[in-house]
């Protein structure tokens, strides 16, 4: 890994995209697909997220609900939304991924809409407005400008609308996932320079990939939560996780629903935030 490359964001944004393209049959294979054969079956990821989300709407329920979900790929939390009770709007930068969407979408008999686009660009290419925008899970690392990103949120809620993230704690992205014991490697604060990842696998899935490098921005929750501010959002909730859905280290232990650090160290560090935002 290299720790700080002054990148400009185009380049960067095609090489993710490149890397983003190789992963999609490999997780159409490993996010087990056949699962939403069942009608009834969420990803453990929308399991999690709906009862808090479902708390600060007004109707304290999704049914009914017009949701964007920025950065959706191959669409299973999407489909699980729709799940849900909502009216679903899927936005990715990979065509791969919508397509897989899309065809998930129609062999669960769930009605969604996907648009492609930057996450940063959505404002522009989502037609319409929305009660609820939704981002979970491995999604602004990948963004180098976040009060861009937070001006898309906030054009994109009506009046009243909700945002909703929960996303890798940026204290927990700092560290040495192979290390044996909780050391800091990575930079906690960001300086606009983006780190640049070689890795030939990815976080889910046998196979390797084509094009193996990424460019990823560490955000502090300074910036994260100042971003939105500043996008005229108010933050009404704010709250900080011991599980992840996915192993970001091989010490990972599995838990129900994900995985978390071994019992003697769940809490030292966190491994998620959780951020609700309402429009006025």
């Amino acid at each position: 890994m290299e720790p700080s490359i002054d990148i400009a964001w185009d380049d960067a944004r095609r090489v993710n995209q490149q890397n983003w393209e190789d992963r999609v049959p490999l997780h159409e294979v490993a996010y087990g697909l056949d699962a939403f054969d069942d009608p009834g079956h969420l990803s453990d990821v929308v399991r999690h997220d709906v009862p808090v989300l479902e708390r600060f709407l007004p109707s304290a329920s999704l049914v009914g609900v017009d949701l964007c979900h920025l950065q959706c790929h191959i669409g299973t939390d999407t489909v699980s939304l729709a799940r849900a009770g909502a009216t679903v709007t899927g936005v990715d930068f990979s065509p791969s991924a919508l397509q897989v969407a899309s065809a998930l979408a129609a062999r669960s008999g769930v009605a969604a809409r996907w648009v492609e686009t930057d996450v940063l660009d959505a404002r522009r290419a989502v037609t319409g407005d929305f009660d609820v925008v939704y981002t979970s899970i491995g999604t602004i690392t990948w963004l180098n400008d976040l009060d861009r990103w937070a001006a898309q949120v906030a054009a994109l809620l009506r009046p009243g609308g909700t945002f909703y993230i929960r996303d890798g704690h940026p204290a927990l992205y700092a560290l040495d996932e192979n290390a044996p014991d909780l050391t800091t490697r990575y930079r906690y604060f960001g300086d606009g320079t983006a780190q640049q990842w070689d890795e030939e696998s990815t976080y889910v899935g046998d196979g390797k990939i084509a094009h193996p490098r990424t460019y990823e921005w560490p955000h502090p929750l300074a910036e994260i939560l100042g971003s939105l501010l500043r996008a005229g959002l108010r933050i009404v909730h704010f709250d900080e996780g011991r599980m992840l859905p996915w192993r970001f280290s091989p010490r990972m232990v599995e838990v129900p629903g994900g995985y978390a650090w071994p019992e003697a160290e769940r809490d030292l560090v966190p491994c998620t935030f959780t951020i609700v935002a309402r429009r006025e």
